[in-house]
């Protein structure tokens, strides 16, 4: 048994007096959100002082500032670390949930060092090939797991103010595409746009043609450069963004045709707050 009164890297450390060197956590953001990416992130933290990160702590309970000083410590210190990157795109094509999940399996197999257990938040993860366990609200308990998620909403946050200056009229870079008053308004009076996800309850709405299949909903993109699959068998090498530094960032694009999903279909999510 480890409390959680025993801090941060408890868990972790139990794990490693039992034989599992490497303990791997992942974790995501995005999931609230109804525009930009869904991103996950895994993270090895080396035994010791070393993997002890200054500042580190569940993503959502640190100031900007904060997160980025702590992301910068992360990556410095993580014995390897990845972030995989589900476009808006994808997740009406698959489902919220579907794509929350491959993406946390998805980063955890594109580590350079091979996890001996792996520790994810909230939701258990299947087909990693060790054992894990998934951890209810993971990361305010598991060190690891902690980091992943400043990997992931650092990592988001940077591409949702990159999305501001595409889109200056959502407010991206204010409220990183949650629902917000502000976001709300702004979607009744301009419409959604190509980085929101229409199978969403309010963005459907907003588009005016609720009981249209998500896909046919979505606008063109056309200035976008068409994105290689991560999910394709074909792709045996990890696509790197420039923000990937000394570890790996994927974007995934299509496993596999699937059905659109029904409209509102994963309208009712975890809340998260920024």
């Amino acid at each position: 048994m480890v409390r959680r009164e025993a801090g941060l890297y408890a868990l972790e450390q139990a794990l490693q007096r039992r034989g599992f060197e490497h303990v791997a956590g992942a974790d995501e953001a995005g999931r609230g959100a109804c525009a930009g990416p869904l991103v996950a992130a895994a993270a090895i933290l080396p035994a010791g002082k070393r993997g002890e990160v200054p500042g580190l702590a569940d993503s959502k309970l640190l100031t900007a500032a904060a997160r980025e000083r702590v992301y910068a410590e992360v990556v410095d210190r993580a014995l390897a670390w990845s972030v995989m990157i589900i476009p808006p795109t994808e997740v009406d094509a698959r489902g919220l949930h579907v794509c929350n999940l491959a993406a946390m399996r998805r980063s955890l197999a594109l580590l350079t060092v091979r996890p001996d257990y792996v520790l994810t938040d909230g939701f258990p993860v299947d087909g990693l090939g060790v054992p894990g366990l998934a951890v209810w609200k993971g990361d305010r308990v598991a060190a690891c797991v902690a980091a992943a998620s400043v990997l992931a909403k650092v990592t988001r946050d940077r591409l949702m103010v990159e999305l501001h200056d595409k889109f200056p009229e959502y407010g991206f870079a204010v409220h990183k595409g949650y629902i917000t008053d502000e976001h709300s308004s702004a979607l009744l009076r301009h419409g959604p746009c190509a980085e929101h996800r229409f199978s969403y309850v309010n963005v459907a709405a907003a588009s005016g043609r609720g009981n249209v299949p998500p896909r046919a909903r979505r606008p063109a993109n056309t200035t976008a450069e068409p994105i290689p699959s991560l999910f394709d068998a074909s792709v045996t090498e990890p696509l790197l963004l420039p923000m990937a530094a000394e570890g790996t960032v994927g974007v995934a694009s299509g496993e596999q045709p699937q059905p659109s999903p029904s409209v509102g279909e994963d309208e009712a999510m975890e809340g998260e707050t920024r």
